[in-house]
Formats: C-alpha cells, sequence, structure tokens
C-alpha cells in the first residue's frame, strides 16, 4: 500500500524553479520526497519494496511514486538522487552486490533506468552512503569534516565521510561496517559468520532474544521490554551495545573519526540502547584519547532520500 503526504511547504521549490527527488530503496519500504533547492520537503510518499519480484519491480515502484509526487505538485522535475541497499558502483549507477533479502538486484543498472523513465539525470548512492550525507547537510551531525554513518535495521550498514567528502573506496565498499568479523559463529546475510550484523541487527537482536526466551520478538518489543526490566532483553541489548561500540572503536583506531551517527529502525530506540552503547564506548575509549561523539539521527525515516536530493543538487550544481 502507498500514500502520499505533505509537508506543509509549497508545491514548487522557493525560486520557483525545478523540484529534486530523492528516492530510498529499503528491503521493505521505498520512500520518496520532493524537495526544493533549499532541501525543503515539498511532498513525500512511500510504498512496499517488491525485492523478491526483480530489480525492474523495484525500479518501478520508485518511478510510480516520483511519478504520483510530480503529477501532484505539478513542478517540473530537475534531477533525482536514489539511495539504494547494498554495494554499489556509484559512478555507473549499478548495484554490484546484494543481500540474499533482494532478488535481481545484484548488477542491475538502476540509475539508467529510472533516469530513463523519468527523463531527468539521476543519481545513485548506497542507501547509508546517503543516510550519512544527509544527516551531515540537515541532520544531527551539520558541518563536520569526520564522521561514521551507522544504521541499525533489518541489517547493519555503515559509511564513512573523510575530510569533507564521502569516501566509498576504490570498490564501494568502505565504511561496511555491518560486516567486520570478530563477534562469534553465528552466520550473517552476506554467507559470512560472527559479523557486527548478528549482534547489532535488529533481526538478530529479535533472534537472540527469541533463542534465549523461547518468546517472539521483534527488536522494537525486546527494546521494550528491556526499557521495562526484563533481564534476557536486557542482556541481549548490552551484546549489541558493545559490538556496536566495538565496532565504532575500531573505526576511531583505523581513521581517528570519533563523530558517529546513528540510524536506523533500532535507533528508534536510542533512549533505552544509547546509553548502553555510551557506557561500553566509556569503558575503552580510543587511543587518541579523544572522546567518541555518538548523535542518533534527527531526520528520522527522510534521512536517506534527504540524502540522496543532496547528491543531486551537488552533482548538477558541479555541471
Amino acid at each position: 500500500m502507498s500514500g502520499v503526504g505533505h509537508a506543509g511547504a509549497p508545491a514548487t521549490s522557493a525560486d520557483g524553479g525545478a523540484l529534486l527527488a530523492g528516492i530510498d530503496i529499503g528491503g521493505t519500504t521505498t520512500q520518496a520526497v520532493l524537495c526544493d533547492s533549499a532541501l525543503r520537503v515539498v511532498a513525500r510518499a512511500e510504498t512496499s519494496t517488491p525485492a523478491r519480484v526483480s530489480g525492474d519491480a523495484m525500479a518501478g515502484a520508485a518511478v510510480r511514486l516520483v511519478r504520483g509526487l510530480v503529477e501532484q505538485t505539478g513542478a517540473p522535475l530537475r534531477g533525482v538522487g536514489i539511495g539504494a541497499a547494498g554495494v554499489v558502483d556509484a559512478a555507473r549507477g549499478r548495484v554490484l552486490v546484494a543481500s540474499s533479502s533482494f532478488v535481481g538486484w545484484a548488477g542491475f543498472p538502476v540509475a539508467s533506468i529510472i533516469a530513463d523513465q523519468l527523463a531527468a539525470p539521476t543519481f545513485l548512492d548506497n542507501d547509508v552512503n546517503a543516510f550519512l550525507r544527509g544527516e551531515l547537510t540537515a541532520g544531527s551531525i551539520v558541518g563536520e569534516r569526520d564522521a561514521l554513518g551507522i544504521t541499525l535495521g533489518t541489517g547493519v550498514g555503515g559509511a564513512l565521510w573523510l575530510d569533507g567528502e564521502l569516501w566509498d573506496g576504490p570498490r564501494g565498499a568502505a565504511g561496511e561496517i555491518g560486516h567486520i568479523p570478530g563477534f562469534g559463529e553465528d552466520p550473517c546475510t552476506c554467507g559470512g559468520r560472527g559479523h557486527l550484523e548478528t549482534r547489532a541487527s535488529g533481526a538478530s537482536i529479535a533472534r537472540r532474544y527469541t533463542q534465549r526466551t523461547g518468546r517472539a520478538a521483534d527488536a522494537r518489543m525486546v527494546c521494550q521490554f528491556a526499557a521495562g526490566g526484563d533481564g534476557e532483553a536486557l542482556a541481549v541489548l548490552e551484546q549489541a551495545a558493545q559490538a556496536v561500540a566495538r565496532g565504532v572503536l575500531i573505526a576511531a583506531g583505523l581513521l581517528d573519526v570519533t563523530t558517529v551517527v546513528v540510524g536506523g529502525g533500532v535507533s528508534g530506540s536510542w533512549p533505552t540502547l544509547g546509553p548502553l552503547v555510551r557506557t561500553a564506548l566509556a569503558a575503552e575509549p580510543p587511543v587518541s584519547g579523544a572522546s567518541v561523539r555518538i548523535e542518533v539521527s534527527s531526520l528520522g525515516a527522510d534521512a536517506v532520500a534527504l540524502g540522496a536530493v543532496a547528491r543531486a543538487q551537488a552533482e548538477l550544481s558541479a555541471r
């Protein structure tokens, strides 16, 4: 089911010009926003992601959302930014690697397909890269020169911003903190074992709680149980928090990055999880002696789409 909502802004950009679209293609939901030149959201929509169908189906769902918003606002479309799950080749606009949750996504030329259908320049980023760009542009860590972004959702994603620029590495996989090993032997969605994701993702939090108690619960419920004094839930969250803290400290030790922003569905329970992460970080500070600044996303569900818009705006301005 899809729905369209307004953000209370006028239906055209502040200068009367064309609008920019931002698309967040996630494993469960695809979201789209239209923004003016000041990155104010004019309209938004979302729909279920047909991740188990095909790449064409996922691109088609995104295109229909944007077309609906363009028709609703009556404004021309200047460009499109996409934040997509998986390892991506941003230069070629193609998904390189995707988890088993997506059918027909690895190798899919998402940017060119959407550009052709919307008749607008289109730019692709990994969804966590877009999340981090969004928080740096209009969220919790505006103006930082160096930062680590972490998303705790169905999986665990990561992105790096170094010396004022996104650093995605020669193969697009820099910052993939969710897939660093050393966290036990549980199988990971990527095919490896013992990765950070197996301790700190929403799916792993739910699974580990069920293994300990025999009771089914999602990650949000586990956080609620922990806040209410459930010892088993608290133990699962402490393991997740320690894993996140260890990943942050590895990044701090290798790159001297001590500003972190956390998003994703699990971050909605930050009042419960955040203090556990901060306690774990305080127990073993970075070798530099600097304190770690860790913030929760202030953009929430809009972070990826807004970051994608910011990328598109920057690319078009550079032209």
